[in-house]
């Protein structure tokens, strides 16, 4: 007789999308879930696929195939299933027909842009650990104007109201009247860790929209809709597949790449202007026949010479 193979009902919890492993852990000392008909009162039980449990009174389905979204959060949501203050949620707002699904890590309220989600919340803990050494990359919009050489110190990391951050990478896009956009990228991303360096160092954040997270990008994603991740793609960058791919380490910067954007546009512009001129410059110039009509450049004519009025 094959003796079942059995998880901790964490885990468990976890792979069928209800939540993280450490909210599970919580769910369990609150009393929500029952295992058998008996109710746990500490996280230390293995379970096997015939033990049946039960979740605020809801049996516990099967786990779903494991899936991936990327999602462009808007700002004015809270990352969390459930606001004690009433606030809408990421969750309230998401697509219709959607699994029911974990975030991978946080924005905050006022904070848009790229944030992914997984119905596996054994997944979502293996995307947020920092053994990855994801690189997570924002596009920041700051009051002040902003010194590039101050924006260099951060790279060797700043200690903020007794807080320690790790190396952050930054640079000036460009400089608009009294305000600025930046490019920030870090690997920690401690809660709101960019917004207290930026008021720390005089410019508060006015705007912050996280544009990569690790491989996974934002892209042309529209505000507030979810695109499923290939599950070749998700793979990959578990190291399941092929090798982990990683964002480009000599990628440019958004402004870097918006200012070369800016220049190709008005080059091509320059060329169809010129285009234009020597196509209207030919199409002016008539045919010229010589004698035996064949068809020749019309002979160049001399200019006629200035007539000299003569003295009386």
């Amino acid at each position: 007789m094959t003796e079942e193979k059995g998880e901790r009902i964490a885990k468990r919890l976890a792979r069928a999308g209800l939540c993280s492993r450490r909210d599970a852990e919580r769910w369990i000392a609150a009393g929500r879930v029952v295992v058998n008909g008996s109710k746990l009162d500490s996280p230390a039980c293995v379970v096997t696929p015939s033990d049946v449990v039960v979740v605020d009174g809801q049996p516990l389905g099967e786990p779903e195939r494991t899936r991936l979204w990327r999602y462009h959060k808007p700002s004015g949501l809270v990352t969390t299933h459930r606001d004690p203050e009433g606030r809408p949620t990421v969750f309230d707002k998401l697509p219709e027909g959607m699994s029911r699904v974990v975030s991978v890590g946080r924005l905050d309220l006022n904070s848009e842009g790229l944030l992914l989600l997984t119905n596996d919340g054994e997944l979502a803990r293996k995307l947020e650990l920092p053994s990855n050494n994801w690189v997570r990359r924002y596009r920041v919009r700051v009051h002040g104007e902003v010194k590039p050489d101050a924006l260099a110190r951060l790279e060797h990391g700043v200690t903020v109201d007794g807080v320690a951050y790790g190396a952050i990478n930054a640079t000036l896009d460009r400089q608009q009247g009294a305000n600025a956009w930046l490019t920030v990228s870090l690997r920690e991303g401690k809660n709101r860790e960019i917004r207290r360096v930026m008021e720390f160092l005089g410019w508060p954040v006015t705007r912050l929209i996280r544009v990569a997270y690790g491989p996974f990008q934002l892209g042309t994603l529209a505000e507030g809709a979810a695109e499923e991740v290939p599950g070749k793609v998700m793979r990959e960058q578990m190291g399941e597949g092929k090798a982990v791919l990683h964002a480009k380490p000599d990628a440019k910067p958004a402004g870097e790449r918006e200012k070369d954007q800016r220049v190709a546009a008005k080059a091509r512009k320059h060329k169809l202007a010129d285009d234009k001129r020597a196509a209207e410059a030919k199409k002016a110039v008539k045919p010229y026949y010589a004698a035996d009509g064949s068809k020749t450049e019309a002979p160049t004519r001399a200019k006629p010479h200035a007539t000299r009025r003569r003295t009386p």
